[in-house]
């Protein structure tokens, strides 16, 4: 019995995490409880020393004292705060106003705020509950096909998973030994060209099929001028002032911002285009506030009601973003800071009340300790899986897959794609990434290119029926039986289940051609990183050898004795002018892992 325990541990201790995962033990107990079991099996069965657990309390306090982790429930914080303090529905309203008069028009909205509660909310469920009460039934009143509407919205929501600042991606980095600044940098791209295939989508629907997505009805349009105009042209007008400041900005961004910070290496493109785009909305806010403030009458009320409604939070996130990119804060201080603006926003906008607060911090709370809790369970696990070599176990399924680096992300993908259906992200990224990124490495992946790979592949399997999260979040808001439209006081069918999963086909399909895309042109992602430094071992010990401390030349040159020392106290002749020794130089590193090899 022994041997084979001994020989089956690690299926073994897979087996008997899928059993408490199946008896519903919660999944951060289930983890800790396969790992501490297995660890006592372990030393009797004597694969492991009586000492095993003692370095784990080390481990739960480095968890606690992980910095990055901070980042989690600031950023939670700022997307409750501006979730609940009707930001989502004041943007959506607006936005549709803007778009409206256009075939498709509410869905693009949708789309588009979509975008935006993803940087901001950055939780699934958060983005697809609010878009599902608010624009769900104006999407029904005025006649959506309904497959387009709730898959637009579904979708829409899960972009929280791929467009930072998003919890996904900072839980990634932190599972892969990455920074999260550059998770969020390879992220942006690929997240950007996600919505921009979305609308794409949207505009051949619009094109093929113009009944399925019918514009908004002249009634519905609430911000025409007093002469009847829609108030576009000024809009437009807006938008190209600050399109062409935003693109001034871009050509002298490096001579401003490097003196500033000390820096001589020229800039990122995403930090660019973050700063350029930031510079051009506090133009636009600038000039709504001075054009309602002086009465000057420069802004059509739809300019103005976007300007207010859309600039805030965009301003927001860039910010927050943008120090991100700059180097100047790290991502907790740039969640921090989020939170802070967050509810300077809300404070503005009259809605921040203590219950609101309370209720945001609550959430925040309960979040954080149930990643917390996940991540210490996972380590518990973690410990005694690689305390059995469980990691060589894990590159031996994979060292003989057809296909090398292709073959690897073809499996891992189909792999956490099933389980995305299944599980949270947050198991997945604790469970999952751990064993999957060594082999990863070794296999010369990027890890930075594998963990957006990875996010674009969670957010497909958030759609995926039966049972995909951004479904249920929807059918939990959706109506479940007919009722009457309160502005038309049409009778309104509910909307079903298997609509909601119909509607789901097509962003899918759209979601796996950008996670094809983002694996044949990994320069998507790891175009927007900095070059990396490779120094080889000759150029180290080049550099050893040239350092002042490690060689002395003599004042005084010597001539070499032809003749060997015969006596052990004879003097040695001035450093830099014998010969090398015929004995090499013992390599502490190499020796340590001799010795370590030797051990039975």
């Amino acid at each position: 019995m022994t041997a084979f325990i001994a020989a089956n541990f690690v299926p073994l201790m897979f087996g008997g995490l899928l059993v408490f995962l199946l008896s519903g033990f919660p999944v951060a107990f289930a983890l800790a409880a396969t790992g501490l079991f297995f660890g006592f099996v372990g030393m009797e069965a004597g694969l492991f020393p009586s000492n095993l657990f003692q370095a784990l309390p080390l481990r739960v306090f480095g968890i606690m004292q992980n910095d990055t982790l901070l980042a989690i429930p600031f950023f939670t914080l700022m997307g409750i705060i501006l979730e609940r303090s009707r930001m989502a529905e004041d943007l959506l309203s607006t936005v549709a106003q803007v778009f409206g008069p256009v075939r498709g028009g509410l869905a693009v909205a949708v789309i588009l705020v979509g975008a935006l509660l993803a940087a901001t909310t950055g939780v699934v469920a958060a983005a697809v509950i609010s878009m599902g009460l608010i624009s769900l039934p104006i999407m029904l009143r005025y006649g959506y096909n309904r497959t387009i509407a709730t898959g637009t919205i579904t979708a829409s929501g899960t972009l929280a998973q791929a467009i930072p600042p998003s919890l996904v991606l900072i839980v990634l980095a932190d599972q892969l030994g990455r920074s999260v600044g550059d998770m969020y940098a390879g992220a942006l791209i690929p997240g950007l060209l996600l919505v921009g295939l979305y609308l794409l989508f949207i505009a051949g629907v619009a094109i093929v099929k113009p009944g399925w997505v019918p514009a908004l009805p002249a009634e519905a349009r609430i911000y025409n001028e007093p002469d009847g105009s829609s108030g576009h042209r000024s809009l437009l007008v807006l938008l190209v002032l600050c399109a062409a400041v935003s693109v001034a900005w871009s050509q002298v961004h490096e001579s401003i911002i490097n003196p500033l910070i000390g820096r001589e290496m020229s800039p990122a493109g995403d930090e660019v285009v973050i700063m350029s785009i930031t510079v051009g909305s506090l133009l636009a806010l600038t000039l709504a506030l001075l054009n309602r403030l002086f009465r000057l009458g420069l802004l059509s009320r739809l300019a103005e009601q976007v300007t207010f409604v859309l600039i805030p939070p965009l301003v927001l996130i860039f910010l927050v973003l943008g120090t991100i990119f700059l180097g100047i804060a790290t991502p907790t201080e740039g969640g921090a800071m989020g939170a802070l603006g967050a509810m300077i926003m809300a404070g503005a906008r009259r809605s921040l009340t203590f219950d609101l607060l309370k209720q945001a911090l609550e959430s925040t709370t309960k979040l954080a300790i149930f990643v917390m809790f996940i991540l210490i369970g996972s380590t518990v696990f973690s410990f005694t899986f690689n305390a059995a070599d469980g990691h060589i176990w894990v590159e031996h399924l994979f060292d003989k897959m057809p296909g090398g680096q292709m073959g690897f992300l073809l499996v891992v993908n189909l792999l956490v794609f099933v389980l995305g259906m299944f599980i949270d992200f947050f198991e997945i990224a604790f469970i999952v990434i751990p064993l999957l990124a060594p082999v990863a490495d070794k296999l010369g992946i990027d890890l930075i290119w594998f963990g957006v790979i990875l996010a674009m592949n969670l957010q497909t399997s958030f759609l995926t029926p039966p049972f995909g999260f951004a479904l249920f979040y929807l059918r939990s808001v959706a109506a479940r039986s007919d009722y009457t439209d309160h502005v038309t006081q049409q009778r309104i069918p509910a909307v079903t289940t298997a609509q909601i999963y119909k509607g789901s086909i097509a962003f899918i399909v759209l979601q796996l051609i950008m996670v094809v895309v983002v694996i044949a042109y990994p320069t998507l992602v790891t175009g927007s990183l900095g070059a990396k430094v490779v120094v080889d071992d000759a150029a180290v010990t080049d550099m050893l050898r040239n350092m002042p401390d490690m060689e002395e030349e003599p004042e005084v040159p010597e001539p070499e004795s032809t003749e060997p020392a015969a006596e052990e106290g004879a003097p040695a002749s001035p450093p830099g002018l014998e010969p090398p020794p015929p004995e090499p130089e013992v390599d502490p590193g190499k020796a340590l892992e001799e010795s370590m090899k030797k051990k039975p």
